[in-house]
This record gives structure tokens, sequence and C-alpha cells, in this order.
């Protein structure tokens, strides 16, 4: 079977629920690799809720659907406040990445509290706005960024993260619509131990099966490099 697409392959998969410190539910999914303990874990941090992102945004739903199979990695999915997936909507409302800072906390809480090892938080778009804003408050090795806009996390944000040891990794589009690489080099000219990665012909969404490829291509290469190649036929079992 070629993996493409929407294709899931095999892993435990679980409906969860977070709880925020501020009394939220948010609702979200665990996947597992099928017969093994993962070696890392992606907490995921989905786009914009009020352009159309959450927990499903397909580099997030591929990331869960693959990654356990191919990388032995655990994949943490979950609707930040007030947004809304197949999986259900998850209680409050949008705050523009306010009290989202609960949010990621409740994702951290629930790592910890299931024991799940060697968290990275994986942000996309705005979800990369979380990442840099509270992903230095908490136990994580580092924080891979797809597409990060820099619209709202502050300059002084984005410069707490110079001298921290966990990796700050991020994947700079050469085609974004918001931050293109030579813009993203000055940006992040205050974090000089930042990896900038500047992908040709990317786009801000990340459209179409060689994108997604390398973008989870350079996840497992940061998180679990002994899982590379990544495969693009499974032999296995089929879900």
């Amino acid at each position: 079977m070629e993996i493409r697409g929407p294709v899931l392959l095999p892993a435990r998969r679980e409906d969860i629920e977070l709880e925020t410190l501020d009394g939220l539910t948010l609702v979200g999914e665990l996947a597992l690799p099928l017969e093994k303990d993962p070696v890392a874990t992606l907490v995921t941090l989905h786009p914009l809720p009020t352009a159309g992102g959450f927990m499903d945004s397909h580099i997030l739903r591929k990331a869960a659907g693959r990654l356990p199979a191919l990388a032995d990695l655990a994949v943490l999915r979950f609707n930040t406040r007030g947004t809304t997936s197949t999986r259900g909507t998850s209680d409050g409302t949008f705050d523009g990445g306010a009290a989202e800072a609960f949010d990621v906390a409740a994702a951290m809480r629930f790592v910890t509290d299931r024991g799940l090892p060697r968290p990275w938080l994986v942000g996309w778009s705005f979800g990369t706005e979380l990442a840099l804003k509270y992903g230095r408050d908490h136990d994580v090795e580092g924080a891979i960024l797809l597409s990060p806009p820099l619209h709202r996390a502050t300059p002084d944000e984005v410069a707490a993260w110079s001298g921290d040891p966990r990796r700050l990794i991020a994947l700079i589009p050469e085609l974004d619509d918001y931050l293109r690489p030579d813009a993203a080099a000055a940006r992040f000219a205050g974090v000089p131990d930042a990896v900038l990665i500047p992908v040709e012909g990317g786009k801000h969404l990340w459209v179409g099966e060689n994108q997604t490829r390398r973008v989870l291509t350079e996840i497992v290469a940061a998180v679990n490099p002994d899982a590379l190649p990544l495969p693009d036929v499974w032999d296995g079992p089929e879900v």
C-alpha cells in the first residue's frame, strides 16, 4: 500500500479529554505505536481556529496517521478552546493566544500523567505562536515550528529562547504568505542556536504529498532520526 493522503497506518488510537486549570474540557486524540512503547511524543498545536485550523488540519492528522507506525512516536492532537472537529468541540472560546496558555499546560499535564516520553511541541502557524510563547514553561525537549507567522509571539518572547537548552527548529516555506526565509532569518537573529530550515517551493499550508513528506521527515529527523528514511510503501498489517 502506498503511503499518501489520508492513509491510516496501524496504531492504538484513543479519544481523550484534557482538563484546563480554568475549568474547561478540551477534546483530543492520542495515537500510540501498535505493539511497542513510543520513543518520543509529539504534542501538536493546530493552526488558527478562526481561519479553519483544528486538530484535523492535514499535516497533524497525517502525523497521527503515519508516525506511530513509521517512527515509533506518540502523537497527541487536541482542539484548543472553542475549536470544533469531528472529534467534537472543546469548551470555551478562542482567546487569540492568551488563555490558550491553559490549553498548552493541560496537554503537557496529560503527557506527564500518562508517562509519555520525550515530549516535543509541534506547532503549525498559530500553533507556533503558542509554542514560542509558552513552550519554555514546560518540560519539553524542543519545539518544531511549521510556517511560523510571528504575528502574536513578541520579539521578546522569541528572544527568550536564546541560550535555552531546548532545541528550536523552524520550517520556513520559500513561498509562505506571512514569513519567508530571509525575513525569518532576521526575526530569529536573536536566537543563534535556532535551526531555520528553508523549504524550496514550500507554502504556508504545506499542500501536496511532497510537502507532507518533507514536513514529516524533518519532524522525525529532529525527534527520532533512527527511523529515517520514512518509507513510501507500507507492507505491514492494515488497520
